[in-house]
């Protein structure tokens, strides 16, 4: 009876994992599509390119090191040695769910990361350029700061963060923050977009081409986060465990809630109008603070803490464009100075964490991530470039880059 018991929730634990996987992965059309929606008609092709090979790439390079780099130790040992058998890598105990699961579900993991990079340097960066760094980063760079994490591997042999009280549920800081991190290196080097900036210090917006797209972006996003931090519960089989999945999925939609609605309403008293782009970014803003810990807070604090989120992202977006940080979509509001924000929220509501823990987690995280993009994108400069020529981003990287639109019938006769 018992061991019928096990594989009953072997078998659910696993379908959960995987469907909650599924979800996640969905939530790559969601960032292509809000992403599609916010750049200028003529980089359309060139985003979509982007994200969908971004996920590819991710899903390939975890296979060969990045899994065996986050959860063996921090030791680059390739083709996935060490997800075979009866448990998973990195797990004190045998899980109760399959190896291949718990790998499926880490992967689309790393690809929301690096999905966070393709919307902040949309517009003006080579296709190419783009690719060989989310080799680097789905590869290494991220695999590494995941061990230090959620690997509970020791920072360069110096500290471990859960001892000294770092928690991070599903990734405020471990994904969201560490894309931003490596998002924000990339857009200093590459500069901002041509027209982007006035020599007075006049900030001249660029608005996307297509707003339903982005909307459609921003609900998939929602949709996928459930999966996001459901998932991250690692059960479901069990009474307690259901139950924190149902606190988990009720917490999670608060915050988005939340998060719009604070975003909406600064930005009509900032902007004396609905800003819709504000507004979407608001509901990204409420999930991203809600990731770092949707288990332990009440239905209200969700809701409050996702709109802390909303307010904080209008404010960061207005502030990075007076000092000149271009960044098409908000990537870097949203899922970087939103997710620090969610990182220190997380004492709030879960006594085994500390504030000072939060900080030196957020500060190796964005630090390592930060460094190592700026040194990837320098290399990367330097042998073959990152940036477009003038002339093709005044036409557009669609055909500079990929050699067909979006919506050639626009342009086409």
């Amino acid at each position: 009876m018992e061991n019928q018991i096990f594989e009953l929730q072997y078998a659910l634990d696993t379908f959960y994992f995987l469907v909650c996987g599924a979800l996640v992965m969905w939530m790559a059309a969601g960032f292509a599509m809000l992403e599609a929606g916010l750049v200028r008609s003529k980089n359309t092709t060139e985003i979509l390119t982007k994200n969908v090979a971004l996920f590819a790439i991710a899903c390939t390079m975890y296979m060969i090191c990045g899994y065996s780099i986050m959860y063996g130790g921090g030791e680059l040992t390739l083709f996935l040695d060490g997800i075979v058998g009866d448990g998973v890598a990195g797990a004190e105990e045998p899980a109760t769910y399959a190896p291949s699961s718990d790998f499926f579900f880490q992967v689309v993991f790393v690809a929301t990361a690096m999905s966070i990079v393709s919307g902040a340097v949309a517009e003006r960066m080579k296709l190419w350029a783009f690719l060989a760094f989310a080799v680097v980063m789905t590869g290494v760079i991220y695999p590494m700061e995941g061990a230090w994490t959620w690997g509970g591997m020791p920072v360069f042999g110096l500290y471990t963060l859960g001892d000294l009280g770092f928690s991070d549920f599903a990734g405020s800081g471990i994904v969201h923050m560490a894309g931003a991190a490596a998002a924000l290196a990339g857009v200093i080097l590459l500069g901002a977009r041509k027209g982007k900036y006035g020599k007075d210090g006049q900030v001249n917006a660029i608005p996307g081409a297509n707003l339903p797209l982005a909307t459609l972006g921003t609900f998939i996003l929602w949709l996928g986060w459930f999966g996001f931090n459901g998932g991250s519960v690692l059960a479901t089989s069990s009474v307690e465990s259901a139950n924190s999945v149902a606190v988990v999925f009720m917490n999670t939609n608060a915050a988005a809630a939340g998060g719009l609605i604070g975003a909406l309403a600064v930005a009509r008293i900032m902007f004396g109008k609905a800003d819709l782009t504000m507004a979407l970014n608001g509901a990204l803003a409420g999930l991203v603070a809600i990731t770092a810990e949707p288990s332990t807070p009440t239905a209200l604090q969700a809701t409050l803490f996702g709109g802390l989120g909303g307010v904080l992202v209008v404010f960061s977006i207005v502030t990075l464009d007076k000092l000149k940080i271009d960044d098409p979509v908000g990537a870097i509001s949203v899922h970087g100075v939103v997710g620090l924000l969610g990182l220190l929220l997380v004492p709030v509501t879960n006594d085994g964490s500390s504030f000072s823990g939060q900080l030196i987690g957020a500060a190796t995280i964005f630090g390592w991530v930060f460094v190592a993009s700026m040194v990837t994108w320098a290399i990367i400069k330097a042998v073959i470039g990152i940036r477009v020529t003038e002339e093709e981003e005044y036409e557009g990287v669609d055909l500079s880059e990929c050699g067909m639109e979006a919506y050639p019938e626009f342009t086409q006769q």
